[in-house]
């Protein structure tokens, strides 16, 4: 027969199990829940709670568990978007010609933006501005370095102030996704359209 310290030492070991497998569990969870979100609110901005843990497959409470409110859930949706985009973007090569060096990143943000916009929309009405721009500094910053460089080694036009350029670059983008959706541009062509309208107007007159 076991001994008591024996019993003991296996009872421990279950319990240690068992928190690594409700661990594990809570993970996958919380995993399906943020894949989820982007999808629910792209059929509906105005989804729920119950809708996005539908869209999961899990319950409402279990929702709950990860995130306290509708708010906290967003936030952390778009923290996880921007998060995998930076996983493409940090890859994006940013030396050489600084020309296609930003042809290069608007076409790999022009995608990412596609893809988590529902998101980032729904994020601009329900969560505090400066926490957005936060959640964006990385992404500026490497757009504002190229925009620096780009400057110095006289491609990008110098009178222009580098936050007039990120300005007019952020504003193309939104413009040709919301033109996507209303189905006035194609998909495929958006990106070539973005390039093809700030180059011009980024460069100087030599470099066009």
């Amino acid at each position: 027969m076991p001994n008591v310290k024996g019993t003991t030492a296996a009872g421990e070991r279950g319990k240690s199990g068992l928190g690594v497998n409700q661990r594990a569990d809570a993970q996958r969870n919380r995993a399906k829940i943020l894949a989820a979100a982007p999808v629910a609110l792209r059929k509906n901005p105005d989804a729920s709670v119950a809708d996005i843990a539908a869209e999961a497959g899990v319950g409402r409470m279990t929702l709950y568990g990860h995130f306290a409110n509708r708010a906290a859930l967003i936030d952390a949706t778009l923290a996880d978007s921007l998060e995998q985009a930076e996983d493409v973007l940090g890859n994006v090569p940013l030396d050489g010609d600084p020309v296609a060096a930003l042809e290069a990143l608007i076409t790999s943000s022009w995608s990412l933006l596609e893809r988590v916009r529902s998101v980032l929309v729904v994020a601009q009405r329900e969560l505090p501005s400066a926490r957005i721009r936060e959640m964006h500094e990385v992404a500026e910053g490497r757009m504002q370095g190229l925009f620096e460089r780009g400057q110095r080694e006289g491609v990008f036009r110098a009178e222009l102030p580098v936050s007039w350029l990120l300005a007019v670059t952020h504003l193309a983008m939104n413009a040709a996704a919301e033109e996507v959706t209303a189905g006035r541009i194609e998909l495929k062509d958006a990106a070539d359209l973005i390039i093809g309208t700030l180059l011009p107007a980024f460069t100087v007159p030599e470099m066009r």
